[in-house]
């Protein structure tokens, strides 16, 4: 499917480029440190499955794009660290030798395993929705690692209404027919495009594909280098067909 945006939609900030302060707080959420940011009345929610790296400038000021920038509704945006405080080291990226095979090994192996992580994400829903009143719908957008877990939270008896995914790890089209709500994904270069292809192919549901043929794997997160003007407008670009996707199903 072709990229759709709505041009009423949304009025995304100047992105900056080193620096960002980020606009939210921390709070605590089933015991992890968690990243909120956006207007403490608004009814709809997102939930942030960040990629390994956990929370970077280019991840944050990302959260803070969806939080405040449609024009005609409000997010409120939430991270959690997944890796209770250890995320890992983004020099262990890309696994080119073999002390960083180990180390990346590991990590998906302990703090990083999807199963664990799929099982606490319905509780980070439901202790937001204990301690902040008023959220009516939620949204769930995945950076790398954190795609697989949208895969495998966007099922029967999901949470969420909507789900995005960017430059996805471990894409898997067997997970496609299981997804239950509308879904776009925003593959970079470095993913896999018959597997995305095939991925698209089996889902039963509303969705939107566009490729970033020029970016790399994280480009809207950690390992996005936002002082080149390419990759600037890429992020900028990616932020904007998650929000208008969200705009039309949330």
């Amino acid at each position: 499917m072709a990229s759709q945006h709505s041009a009423a939609c949304c009025s995304i900030p100047p992105v900056v480029s080193e620096g960002y302060e980020a606009k939210g707080n921390y709070t605590t959420i089933d015991g992890m440190r968690t990243y909120q940011t956006g207007p403490s009345d608004a009814k709809h929610a997102i939930l942030i499955i960040s990629d390994i790296f956990g929370f970077y400038p280019q991840t944050l000021q990302g959260a803070d794009i969806l939080a405040h920038s449609d024009k005609d509704r409000k997010y409120q945006v939430f991270i959690p660290d997944f890796f209770d405080g250890k995320p890992a080291h983004i020099s262990w990226y890309p696994p080119d030798n073999d002390d960083k095979k180990k180390k990346m090994g590991d990590f998906f192996a302990g703090p990083a395993s999807p199963p664990k992580t799929v099982a606490r994400v319905p509780k980070v829903v439901d202790e937001i929705n204990g301690k902040v009143s008023g959220i009516e719908s939620w949204g769930i957008l995945g950076f790398c690692w954190g795609g697989k877990i949208v895969n495998l939270t966007s099922t029967a008896d999901t949470k969420f209404k909507v789900a995005a995914i960017a430059h996805p790890a471990m894409l898997d089209p067997n997970d496609a027919p299981n997804i239950t709500i509308p879904v776009v994904m925003l593959p970079s270069k470095d993913e896999d495009k018959d597997a995305a292809a095939k991925w698209q192919q089996g889902l039963k549901v509303k969705n939107q594909v566009e490729f970033f043929p020029e970016q790399i794997h994280g480009f809207m997160a950690a390992r996005s280098d936002l002082s080149d003007e390419k990759v600037k407008t890429a992020y900028e670009q990616g932020y904007k067909t998650v929000l208008s996707f969200f705009h039309e199903h949330l």
